[in-house]
């Protein structure tokens, strides 16, 4: 039987079985309608877990904490905050994020050291630590509080990102779920974000590291929408196994199928990302094809869709195709330039490294549409990679001119 992966409705991170969460407004971030800053994700049973942190030099406090803490067979909570990225704050940042896995664990019930931490807003700022004890003990976990704890995480996204995944493998049932944020610094090496993904499935810790690892190159790792990396990215799984399936390690039966469903579920929750850029108007799909290795395919494609030059053109619906060739050629990758192809949509602009004769009303139209695919042929090899970023608006300007203020 082949394995059956389908999208859950209204999918979030509590939707595997033994997930709660909960979310409350403490006051780290100006009151606004319906605003929360401040959540718990729980498991009701320990949990093997594995994340990726930052690339940043500049390492948050909560970041160092969970790194510490990971990876681990214990894990059995999660608190985050936003509005505060407790980073750049010396000593006494990390002291807080201690504290705050401490206050958590109180609350919930369980040990300290099985609860990881983590924060993201503005840097440079101590965390309000009395109004984040009130806080934490305002949350009610629940199991339909995966939708507040992904609001909670928000700072300047426009809307939730999560999902959740049910796998049907024959022998076994699971799902896998997500949140994530993120709508600026964002870059690949992780991009700039938090995610947090559970399971309900038995993963070897080994296998859920090196799962996790494989999907966030195909879709964290894969999305630019400013060039910049925060000192708080981070994403975080946690498998607790009460769906009662068999262990799932390296080589098992069920291993190909766990990776194609977090796999998914990460590209629908990177795409999300890129697609709520701050100020953005249009989502770009980069695909690069017939790359010499996975490598190239990937720079190639994350070079094009980090530009500068080619998210204005979009935004400004401008078929100027000579800044895509130009971002590629600058990438690094092996490129032969008249064995090149260049498509916006289905529209042949360049065929063997020669511009061609094309309808620009008809470029126009796909540039103006709300999801803009690019398409690069090399020509060189087998290997091909998709990158996702937006377009670069006035208002990615206004906002960031802006963030503290």
């Amino acid at each position: 039987m082949e394995a059956e992966i389908s999208f859950i409705a209204s999918g979030t991170v509590t939707s595997p079985k033994g997930f709660q969460a909960g979310a409350t407004y403490a006051g780290i971030k100006k009151r606004t309608d319906s605003v929360l800053d401040l959540g718990i994700l729980l498991s009701e049973a320990p949990c093997a877990a594995a994340g990726l942190f930052t690339t940043n030099r500049i390492k948050a406090a909560p970041v160092v904490l969970s790194r510490r803490r990971l990876p681990s067979e214990g894990v059995m909570a999660m608190v985050v905050n936003s509005g505060c990225a407790n980073a750049s704050v010396g000593e006494p940042g990390l002291n807080d994020a201690v504290k705050m896995a401490d206050l958590a664990a109180q609350s919930i019930g369980v040990s300290p050291e099985a609860v990881l931490v983590a924060s993201t807003g503005v840097i440079g700022k101590r965390l309000p630590m009395e109004l984040i004890e009130t806080g934490i003990g305002q949350i009610a976990v629940s199991r339909n509080g995966g939708h507040e704890l992904a609001r909670a995480i928000m700072t300047t996204d426009t809307v939730p990102k999560e999902g959740a995944v049910a796998i049907n493998a024959g022998e076994s049932e699971f799902s896998i779920g997500g949140i994530a944020k993120g709508s600026g610094m964002i870059h690949p090496d992780l991009a700039t974000l938090l995610c947090f993904l559970t399971t309900d499935a038995a993963v070897d810790i080994g296998f859920l590291r090196l799962s996790l690892q494989k999907a966030v190159a195909v879709s964290f790792n894969m999305v630019s929408i400013d060039g910049d990396t925060s000192p708080n990215d981070m994403v975080l799984i946690m498998a607790n196994g009460l769906a009662g399936s068999r262990l799932i390690s390296e080589g098992s039966r069920s291993a190909d199928t766990f990776q194609q469903a977090l796999s998914k579920l990460c590209i629908y929750l990177a795409k999300g990302i890129a697609r709520d850029g701050e100020g953005a108007t249009k989502l770009i799909e980069v695909t690069v094809r017939g790359a010499s290795s996975i490598e190239e395919a990937r720079l190639a494609a994350r070079t094009i869709v980090s530009s500068p030059l080619v998210k204005t053109a979009v935004h400004g619906s401008d078929p100027n195709w000579g800044r895509i060739l130009a971002a590629v050629g600058r990438s690094g990758v092996e490129v032969v330039e008249s064995k090149t192809g260049l498509y916006i949509g289905n529209i042949c602009l360049v065929k063997a490294g020669c511009p061609v004769s094309f309808n620009r009303g008809e470029v126009v139209r796909v540039l103006d549409s709300s999801e803009v695919p690019v398409r690069l042929e090399l020509n060189l090899g087998t290997a091909t990679a998709t990158a996702w970023g937006c377009d670069l608006s006035r208002e990615y300007v206004t906002i960031n001119s802006k963030y503290t203020t």
